[in-house]
């Protein structure tokens, strides 16, 4: 169950402030308050989604669409595109996620090693 409250339902009611990278119809994004590179921006979706699993399951075809199109938006608007990034999603309990909101973490500005 989708927990209203979590901090970025409060971010996207405009209850808490954040710095806003950009916002479309589908998508919301910010700068994380704690980067863990030169640049580190999250992009959520503006639906109730806690997770990765929920989004594909529950989204309809015109929000998955939306959503990764603003992805692209705010990839390009960050600036990061042509020397490349890292996109992160952490997905339940065992994957460390810690906000129950679907969450792209982007970063970049900066080589990084591999994980993998």
């Amino acid at each position: 169950m989708y927990d209203k409250n979590n901090i970025f339902a409060k971010i996207l009611r405009g209850e808490l402030s954040c710095r806003k990278v950009y916002e479309d119809k589908f998508v919301f994004s910010f700068y994380d308050i704690n980067p863990k590179a030169k640049i580190h921006a999250l992009v959520i979706p503006r639906g109730e989604y806690k997770d990765l699993v929920s989004f594909i399951t529950k989204a309809s075809i015109e929000e998955i669409i939306g959503f990764f199109n603003g992805l692209n938006k705010v990839i390009e608007k960050l600036g990061i595109s042509d020397d490349g990034f890292r996109c992160i999603i952490n997905n339940g309990h065992n994957g460390s996620q810690e906000v129950p909101h679907l969450h792209f973490h982007i970063l970049g500005g900066e080589k990084f090693g591999r994980i993998v």
